[in-house]
């Protein structure tokens, strides 16, 4: 028989520093996770944390249950026990209006009777799961959700791993036996978060943080639940053998604070039911700046001998009440489904609704995102479905009630052609976002396209910016940028702000526009992911923009940068009617974009290499010599790397110079960095 191997003992100098650890680790969690006051940088915190797993692990008895490496415990045998409740989880009556809540204080006042106002304690509803934590000689033995409000389901395995659930409780005067209640929710931040992650990897996503929290706490493997931003905070507590801890509900919250546990910070002590509907008011302003979705608020009299004295009724107290927010989901039904054309050439689906009062609003349309949002709720036309709008968010559909779809529901289709211009719709394999293709002659790109095209590292139309922009589109004098070279001053000065020397600068302006580079030219364009490198890399490689647009896809795959991805943007770009009638329109109205010569780039020795520029040069800007590099064939980056090539260092260089150095990577002072192209660019200097 084989003997397990021997422990050896613990130092007593070991036993203190893990001690020692322990309480530093838990002080720092206290700091971080309750107070939202962190002390030490992460990295500091990861090393006691290093520190104590290390000790653990050479002396395994050494392990407590209330360690901060034991959150994460083994994987549950049954998935949840019962779990009674030694005082039972009382549910609140709500209050829907203004009225209901008169009414409620009413009702205190003559149980009490008394004339004079009642002090109330008022707090956020959160919209979670509901937990009580049971704590012996102020340690975690226990966490149960509701259930019934006498029975629960043990979910300690899970709770534990909640970082602001402390595993022991702090300071003095600890009861034996302590049960604490609380919400536990999930951050609208995380909530987002999560559900995209989840969508990213075609798994089922969450309707609201509501339902993320309370699966993220059902769990079967805590390890899951470690994963998941989970949130506590305690609203209540009693001591089993009815001890009463503090003479009011206000003072309660603050020794459960004092003792570890987080609460709320919108918390507030008012008198009167005035102040309570007061603070209704300020809440539900702020709402939607809350780091976490509430659905009401929970009004208390505050002195608990009262409490007592109110006593309770049925399964709710006489001495609380919710006063419930208006809903921010709501079921209703989709009447159809149509298309929007933003101003990128996104093509989003809308779901136009039965009109539904939800979130303080009604609302008629809901947004889909795209087909794949479509496939993944399966959405009919005709569906029964909820819908989630928080704050100035644009109403969702989060949920399909399939259960409930008639017969006669009709599957979506995609457009295959552009709803606002008829251009063929480009909707690349393995891409989310279906485009129409006819970004210059579009109406719904229009803003869009004229401004790219006049941009500085396009055309650099002076004067053009987006307020004129947006002027020309709003009057109807430019419909697609060939329009621009027909303008006149006298169609510009009537416009707000445009004196006729301002008028007749514009004009002149888009004149000297009419030759541009050929590069700058398809830069100009807008064709999807072709930015400056490739547009001059397609000139270079082309020379002409009518061979450019007879060029088909094993033609531009030859291109340094363009792959089959960008190639096929440029071929849908090219290969549409609307797009080529406006590049007729635009030679017409007198545009004669220069031809470029062929890069001879397998004679450059600057071919294929890449090159950062740093610090400022005396000779030439930043974008001339950018400019030089790659019209020579370089690949011009902004970061060093083990990769790169050459540093081209002016005056004031600085930490990319030094990262050079620390590489190996050859760094060129401005004349080695003129002597290296002047050969390539010709002996006219």
């Amino acid at each position: 028989m084989t003997r397990p191997p021997e422990q050896s003992s613990v130092p007593p100098e070991v036993e203190t520093q893990a001690e020692e650890l322990r309480q530093s680790i838990e002080t720092h969690n206290f700091h971080y996770y309750v107070e939202d006051d962190p002390r030490i940088s992460d990295q500091e915190y990861d090393r006691l944390m290093q520190q104590l797993q290390s000790l653990e692990q050479q002396y395994p008895q050494l392990v407590r249950l209330d360690s901060p490496t034991q959150r994460v415990g083994p994987l549950s045998e049954r998935l949840f026990a019962d779990a009674p409740h030694a005082v039972p989880m009382l549910s609140l009556d709500n209050a829907f209006s203004d009225q209901e809540l008169l009414d409620f204080d009413r009702r205190v006042r003559e149980r009490l009777g008394r004339e004079e106002p009642v002090d109330y304690a008022c707090e956020p509803k959160l919209d979670g799961l509901a937990v009580s934590l049971l704590y012996e000689d102020a340690l975690l033995v226990r966490a149960a959700t509701r259930g019934d409000g006498t029975v629960g389901e043990d979910i300690t395995a899970n709770v534990r791993t909640i970082p602001s659930v402390p595993l022991r409780l702090r300071g003095n005067d600890i009861p034996p036996r302590l049960e604490v209640r609380g919400e536990v929710v999930m951050p609208k931040a995380a909530f987002e978060s999560l559900n995209g992650k989840l969508a990213e990897a075609g798994e089922k996503t969450f309707v609201n943080p509501r339902n993320a929290a309370a699966g993220s706490l059902r769990q079967k493997n805590p390890e899951i639940t470690a994963q998941r931003p989970l949130q506590l905070y305690c609203y209540s507590a009693t001591v089993p053998e009815n001890k009463d801890l503090e003479p009011s509900h206000y003072k309660l919250l603050q020794l459960l604070h004092g003792w570890g546990l987080r609460i709320n910070n919108e918390v507030k002590l008012v008198t009167g039911i005035d102040a309570c509907i007061d603070y209704y008011q300020s809440l539900l302003e702020r709402r939607d700046e809350l780091p976490y979705e509430i659905d009401g608020i929970v009004y208390k009299v505050n002195d608990l001998a009262l409490q007592q004295k109110l006593g309770a009724v049925s399964r709710a107290p006489r001495w609380a009440i919710a006063r419930k927010l208006p809903s921010q989901e709501v079921t209703t039904r989709v009447l159809a489904v149509e298309f929007q054309v933003g101003r990128t050439g996104a093509i989003t689906p809308v779901a136009r609704l039965e009109p539904a009062f939800v979130g303080g609003v009604t609302v008629s349309n809901a947004t889909l995102h795209n087909m794949d949002e479509i496939r993944r709720l399966d959405l009919h036309v005709g569906d029964y479905v909820m819908i989630r709008r928080a704050g100035d968010v644009i109403p969702q559909v989060v949920k399909v009630l399939s259960e409930r779809r008639p017969d006669d529901a009709e599957s979506v289709q995609a457009p295959e052609s552009c709803p606002v211009c008829g251009s063929a719709v480009d909707h690349p394999e393995g891409e989310v976002v279906a485009r129409c293709s006819g970004g210059l002659y579009c109406p719904a790109q229009r803003r869009e396209a004229i401004r790219h095209y006049a941009s500085r590292k396009a055309l650099d139309i002076e004067g053009l910016g987006d307020k004129v922009v947006q002027m020309l589109v709003d009057q109807g004098l430019v419909k697609t940028i060939a329009d621009l070279y027909r303008l006149e001053v006298a169609d510009l000065t009537p416009l707000e702000r445009m004196a006729e020397k301002s008028a007749s600068n514009l004009v002149e302006a888009i004149d000297r526009a009419r030759e541009p580079a050929l590069h700058r030219f398809i830069y100009a364009l807008g064709i999807r992911e072709v930015g400056e490198a490739t547009a001059k890399a397609l000139a270079g490689h082309f020379g002409t923009l009518e061979e450019l647009m007879e060029a088909d896809e094993e033609e531009l795959l030859k291109v340094e940068d363009v792959g089959p991805v960008v190639a096929a943007h440029i071929r849908h770009f090219f290969a549409e009617p609307h797009n080529q009638e406006t590049l007729r329109d635009l030679s017409q109205a007198g545009v004669r974009w220069q031809s470029a010569e062929r890069t001879a780039r397998a004679e450059s020795p600057l071919n294929g290499k890449k090159v950062v520029l740093t610090g400022t040069l005396s000779t030439m800007t930043r974008d001339e010599a950018k400019e030089a590099l790659e019209a020579l064939g370089a690949k011009v980056t902004g970061s060093v790397s083990a990769k790169t090539d050459y540093v081209v260092a002016g005056e004031a260089a600085g930490s990319k110079r030094e990262k050079a150095e620390k590489l190996g990577v050859e760094i060129l002072d401005e004349d080695a960095f003129r002597a290296l192209i002047q050969p390539q660019q010709g002996s006219g200097d």
